[in-house]
């Protein structure tokens, strides 16, 4: 089962009429246990000034297959240093932290739909580079898209 690090971008495509079938088809691998969704508590508070719909969203999850992320020290380091590096600006801190959040929580990928400042392959190489430089293990960034289990139209399940 892949842990999967969701940020505020994709709970937000969920009603979106340009992401929400592959955003919406994530959440119900959420919803079945296919995937958990790892939900830090930076997510937590963007999403304080969402519409109810979009907070609902997240109560759609089964408490199993939902894994809490917390902010710590270790993590804004990280995000300091994408940023001392380049790989980001100081306008860009939280997409920087959420990078670092789902690398020290070992999360399996960070699924997003940010392509300016988190699903950038330049970008992805950068943070991959700085992480291996500082010790810590490269994290796989993909779109919610990218990640779904595939689907077998002809017999309308998951293979």
């Amino acid at each position: 089962m892949l842990n999967v690090y969701t940020d505020t971008s994709v709970i937000g495509g969920c009603f979106d009429q340009e992401f929400q079938v592959h955003s919406n088809a994530l959440f119900d691998e959420f919803r079945t246990g296919i995937k958990k969704l790892m939900l830090s508590d930076l997510v937590m508070m963007e999403l304080k000034p969402a519409g109810a719909e979009v907070k609902a969203k997240l109560t759609e999850i089964p408490k199993r297959f939902k894994v809490k992320v917390k902010g710590h020290v270790k993590a804004m380091k990280l995000a300091d240093t994408y940023i001392a590096a380049g790989a980001l600006s100081d306008n860009s801190y939280n997409d920087a932290l959420h990078i670092a959040l789902a690398t020290l929580h070992g999360a399996d990928v960070l699924a997003s739909w940010n392509f300016k400042h988190i699903v950038n392959l330049d970008r992805i190489k950068l943070y991959n580079s700085i992480n291996l430089q500082m010790g810590y293990r490269q994290i796989e960034i993909r779109t919610p898209r990218e990640i779904l289990k595939p689907y077998d139209h002809e017999k309308k399940k998951k293979i």
